[in-house]
């Protein structure tokens, strides 16, 4: 008797799936069985990050392997990927965890990139996986790095991670110097010496990171260069200067559409049907973003165009902080320009842009 066509493509669906040795359960649904594994030599990579291990798994060959998260491990991983060339890495940023990892890789010429943890969780939940060990991510973040294949991310150099430790360095820095100088108020007289010694010592430590921040820019010629243009600016300083440098190495190489949404600042839609929503920003990178709003404010006050654009936009009864991310997009749009073009700090010529 012939089956109904339909009746087939069911029984297909609901087959079960060959299994591999060593596969890991994903407990998939049945609509994800016709994503077959791609039958080219193509392998996409996921890495676990770990405090003590990374969980590696590759996909669609399902292999894996566990290693410890240090040098000697990571040693280990690449001599393992290396007879597996790796399309694509996807690991998840993990509080600076992951760091150490995506810089062994990219440096041994693999391409990585790092994901936001959410992007994983949800992508897991739409496979069905809803539980979670540090195997079953490592392969969903196989799964992930082949179907949504995100952008690797750009090699640094030493000096451009050597900047960017020394800020990551200076944020605790600011917030226990914040800290103590809040505790002083009202501490008790027996302890405000101690405080005060306290406060000396972070304020020495911290002036001894801002030199050691603007002595690496004056050494290297491109960023002596650059961070001249960029402090060219009214509202621009030194501080928010290293910053862009350091945490958006795109600056200058991307359109103002890409290189707003990618520091967060480009709103994004809220519309259903015949309902429209509330615009808002949020994603890119917070330090960053942080950074160029301190240097908007400072903006808003003295630097000419930036001043004009505020106060046009108060005066239309735009909200303080609506007209401020405003005005955080155009000062963007404005650096990014200007090291496109190589071009110091034209105000005339800004404000008929």
């Amino acid at each position: 008797m012939k089956k109904n066509p339909l009746t087939v493509a069911v029984e297909a669906a609901l087959a079960p799936e060959p299994a591999m040795a060593g596969s890991l359960d994903l407990a998939r649904p049945a609509m994800a069985v016709a994503a077959s594994a791609p039958t080219s030599v193509e392998r996409w990579v996921g890495i676990d990050v770990a405090k003590a291990h990374l969980d590696v798994a590759i996909w669609p060959t399902q292999e894996r392997v566990r290693v410890t998260r240090d040098e000697a491990g990571l040693a280990e991983l690449i001599a393992w990927l290396h007879p597996r060339p790796p399309t694509l890495i996807v690991l998840e940023a993990t509080g600076g965890l992951e760091t150490l990892v995506a810089g062994m890789l990219i440096e041994a010429q693999f391409p990585t990139a790092v994901i936001n943890p959410c992007q994983a969780r949800d992508f897991a939940k739409a496979l069905g996986v809803l539980a979670k060990t540090d195997a079953l991510d490592a392969l969903v973040l196989a799964r992930f790095s082949q179907s949504i294949q995100p952008e690797p991310r750009p090699w640094k150099d030493e000096e451009t991670q050597a900047l960017t430790a020394l800020l990551q360095r200076r944020r605790p820095l600011i917030t226990m110097l914040t800290a103590e100088k809040n505790r002083l108020a009202s501490a008790h007289r027996q302890v405000q010496a101690d405080i005060r010694t306290t406060v000396a010592w972070l304020e020495q430590r911290l002036k001894a990171l801002d030199d050691d921040l603007q002595g690496r820019l004056r050494a290297s010629p491109v960023w002596r260069e650059q961070d001249a243009l960029l402090r060219s600016v009214p509202g621009m300083g030194p501080v928010t200067v290293v910053t862009l440098l350091a945490l958006l190495p795109e600056l200058g190489t991307l359109d103002r559409r890409q290189i707003s949404a990618l520091v967060g600042i480009c709103p994004f839609n809220r519309d259903s049907g015949q309902s429209c929503g509330h615009r808002s920003i949020f994603g890119g990178r917070a330090t960053v973003r942080t950074a160029l709003y301190m240097a908007t404010l400072t903006a808003s006050r003295c630097n000419p165009v930036i001043r004009a654009f505020y106060q046009r936009l108060r005066g239309a009864d735009k909200p303080a902080k609506v007209a401020l991310t405003a005005c955080m997009q155009k000062l963007l749009t404005i650096l990014n320009a200007m090291l496109k073009a190589k071009t110091p700090w034209q105000p005339l010529e800004e404000s008929r842009a």
